[in-house]
């Protein structure tokens, strides 16, 4: 278990606060309290003509191109950085953000581009940025820093270190002078330039002593080969029982104001309530499902919600989920999908199977790449107008009330009354919505009464307001489609593409479970608008993504990958979280429907993760996987990443990687994989004790390695057919996160040797079972097998039974 940084955070604090005289006893302002320091406007950093062009003009990171103009002399992350502040015997600024990060671009336009703070830094430091999308191994070590002396981090992330990389002071964002109770930007780097002078051997002497000390409070290692027994059971019930405290039952959420979608904590309630209908205890289930059911339909009511356009913001900085902030990123896009389709197949109610189209139809429309390759992010920020000198979070989204009534005329009204616009503007629902007034007049669209109630009100059938309701939309899209853009982040990052080809190929086969008839409205629509999507077609979206990972970041020889693309692959190796996340996706591809070649690759990947001789990321003594393969010497920690966010941990999902695969195949490959989960999920036994509401995602995988035995479903028949896609879509229409999914063609010669080789078992079941003309089904549980059925009403009969 990882033990807590916080033990020598105090000293930490202390020692190089006594050095620098700096910060204040406080911890840095929260994520909240930042969005409200200034919310300034800022100006665009891109011109026909550039007064400056430092080392970042040369690399491809569209975070590391936006500074690529500054003043400031930036070098990238490398060894000549490190040389240059070792030949001039200079302390080194480091900092770390991405491209869509708002933030970053205040601090950008009111440090970095100013040439009096320019000439601070070319001065006394060697200047280094760092794309935490990008360099996710960098961020996370001076992260964890900043967090263990603050209690708190985030980006823009600011660290100073000495040249042999040890960091000696660090924060998050600063203003250019003395404000806001903290010190300026300016101050900061006097006062680090005086104490380089003055003090060297104390800073020195401090950021050697951090890293020892979080590099042996990060050292992870079981004492054990596996968990107590009970102890899985119970962390997933302390986990469900702290999420339940922490409910908002008014609004919806796990958690107060600014609202975070993080939906491992849905995920975690979903497979509790399973476990608690399975024990019988039917009203203790479905009190957990409703907190579900009625935070998914608030977050998709709300602000945080994008009516017009399709997909999810980062956050919202109100607990009523409307004012978001308004970038957009690919791992909520990816993980909300599969929380709504779950929440689909439990209820099959199609408010939730229309969030989860609207999102993925969002993603194909803008930002899927020609090769199929899937984006990273869309910004917060954009111009009001075209050729505006200025952007401002939110331009692209938000509303007047006279922009809706002169597109929508007579239907104005209507839609003003659905999405509560006025013409004050309506971001007044809580005062922390918008406290520095910078929406007033302007209106972030939200749903705050029933379609039913509104229909009735304006005198409707519901279906005929929708209808109406969805021109509007349609209109209102393609007017907005006409507004200055948000900046697209076009790099392709693989873990993120892992979570995204996961939500396509589970999409694909849970939709089918529509009501046929099913009538959509705008957004959901497709790529062409005119077009509504089959489910079947989001199968190939998925194959495409996984195809371009394999073609431009995979090394068929070495069977490793590099984290992530644009203009060709960075210099970056895969990470823990890429193999996992891309693992996961490809057993979804395979589960629903796709060939056996995606089940190849992901044990490839698999063993790669933890090869004989080659130990990549596996601790094969203390257990666990580390976050970095370690082959890097400027990367100072390695890390067993147990914490289940805005991403799920890498650790988290490699168990449950390894219980799938665990259940596909048979003999010492199958001990293999289940002896590697119960090791890893030992390595954070204290954790899973002590703060499961921290690891959700990771209590239910220690409660999958306990089960006896998983679920098999082996389906044999002619693929593709429209019987088998039948078939196959009534194994996924329940929800069963204990279930193994096995297709095979037995008339497919690789696909036979495949099982032949790795499971003998289902291969005699195929050979035993086929039907020229038929799909057969079996279902496999505790070493029995269900006699064949051949339709899909028996095979839905027989996964329902207890």
């Amino acid at each position: 278990m990882l033990r807590t940084v916080h033990t020598f955070r105090s000293f930490l604090f202390r020692q190089t606060t006594s050095s620098l005289s700096l910060f204040p006893s406080s911890s840095p302002p929260s994520i909240y309290a930042l969005k409200v320091l200034a919310m300034a406007q800022h100006s665009s950093s891109s011109s026909s003509s550039h007064h400056h062009t430092n080392r970042l003009a040369q690399e491809h990171s569209p975070y590391l191109l936006q500074h690529a103009h500054n003043p400031v002399d930036w070098y990238p992350w490398g060894e000549e950085a490190f040389a240059e502040a070792r030949k001039r015997d200079v302390p080194i600024f480091l900092s770390i953000g991405y491209s869509t990060c708002h933030w970053c671009h205040v601090m950008e336009v009111e440090s970095f581009e100013d040439e009096g703070v320019a000439k601070l830094l070319n001065d006394w430091f060697i200047s280094i940025k760092v794309d935490r999308e990008e360099r996710p191994d960098v961020d996370k070590v001076y992260m964890t820093y900043v967090q263990a002396l603050y209690g708190g981090g985030g980006w823009p992330l600011t660290v100073f270190l000495s040249p042999d990389l040890k960091p000696f002071m660090g924060g998050t964002y600063f203003p250019p002078e003395d404000k806001y109770g903290r010190p300026g930007f300016k101050t900061i780097l006097r006062k680090v330039k005086e104490a380089w002078d003055t003090k060297r051997d104390t800073l020195v002497k401090s950021g050697a002593f951090a890293i020892e000390q979080l590099s042996e409070a990060l050292s992870a290692a079981a004492s054990s080969n596996k968990l107590p027994d009970g102890l899985p059971q119970n962390a997933l019930r302390l986990c469900a029982e702290q999420l339940s405290e922490n409910y908002d039952s008014k609004y919806g959420g796990f958690g107060s104001a600014p609202k975070f979608p993080r939906p491992v904590e849905i995920q975690l309630m979903l497979y509790w309530a399973k476990k608690l209908e399975e024990a019988g205890k039917m009203v203790e289930a479905n009190k957990d499902l409703e907190m579900v059911f009625f935070s998914l339909k608030c977050m998709a009511r709300g602000g945080i919600h994008d009516h017009i356009g399709g997909g999810f913001h980062r956050y919202s900085v109100d607990e009523c989920w409307h004012v978001p902030h308004f970038e957009k990123m690919l791992y909520d896009q990816g993980q909300l999908v599969n929380v709504y389709l779950d929440a689909f197949v439990i209820t099959k109610d199609i408010t939730y199977s229309f969030i989860s189209r609207d999102i993925l139809d969002y993603l194909r429309r803008g930002m899927i790449g020609p090769e199929g390759e899937i984006f990273s992010a869309e910004d917060a920020d954009s111009a009001e107008f075209e050729g505006a000198t200025r952007k401002k979070e939110g331009a692209f989204y938000v509303w007047t009330s006279k922009e809706v009534e002169d597109v929508l005329g007579e239907h104005a009204t209507l839609f003003n009354e659905h999405f509560y616009i006025k013409s004050s503007g309506n971001c007044d629902l809580s005062r922390m919505s918008d406290p520095h007034k910078e929406f007033e007049g302007k209106n972030v669209l939200i749903e705050r009464k029933s379609t039913g109630e509104l229909a009735s009100k304006f005198g409707l059938p519901v279906e005929e307001y929708l209808d109406i309701l969805g021109e509007c939309r349609r209109k209102l899209f393609e007017i907005r489609s006409r507004r200055p853009k948000p900046h697209l982040d076009d790099k392709v990052i693989v873990s993120w593409n892992g979570l995204v080809i996961s939500s396509f190929a589970r999409a694909s086969k849970i939709l089918k479970g529509e009501p046929e008839g099913t009538k959509f409205n705008f957004p959901v629509n497709g790529c062409d608008l005119d077009h509504v999507n089959q489910p079947k077609d989001y199968l190939e979206v998925a194959e495409r993504a996984a195809s371009f990972i394999r073609k431009q970041l995979y090394n068929e020889q070495t069977r490793r990958l590099q984290h992530s693309f644009r203009n060709g692959p960075a210099k970056a190796p895969g990470f823990l979280d890429d193999y996992a996340f891309l693992i996961s996706g490809l057993l979804d591809i395979y589960e629903f429907g796709g060939g056996v070649n995606w089940l190849i690759w992901a044990t490839e990947l698999q063993d790669t993760q933890a090869r004989i001789g080659d130990e990549l990321f596996l601790d094969r003594e203390g257990g666990g996987y580390f976050n970095t393969p370690g082959e890097d010497p400027s990367v100072l920690l390695r890390v067993k990443e147990d914490h289940d966010g805005a991403e799920p941990s890498g650790n988290s999902v490699s168990a449950i990687n390894l219980v799938r695969l665990a259940s596909m195949v048979t003999g010492n490959k199958s001990d293999l994989y289940r002896k590697n989960a119960e090791h890893l999920l030992a390595v954070f036994e204290t954790r899973l004790k002590d703060k499961a509401m921290a690891v959700p995602l990771m209590c239910c995988a220690a409660d999958m390695v306990s089960v006896p035995s998983r679920k098999q479903i082996v389906l044999l028949g002619h693929k593709p057919s429209l019987e088998f896609e039948n078939m196959l879509g009534t194994v996924h229409a329940q929800y069963d996160p204990n279930k193994t999914v096995i297709h095979i063609d037995p008339f497919d010669t690789e696909e036979m040797q495949f099982w032949e080789e790795n499971n003998s078992d289902v291969a005699l079941m195929a050979k035993n079972n086929s039907a020229a003309d038929k799909v057969v089904a079996l279902v496999c549980q505790n070493f029995t097998c269900s006699s064949p059925v051949t339709d899909p009403k028996s095979l839905e009969a027989l996964l329902s039974q207890k």
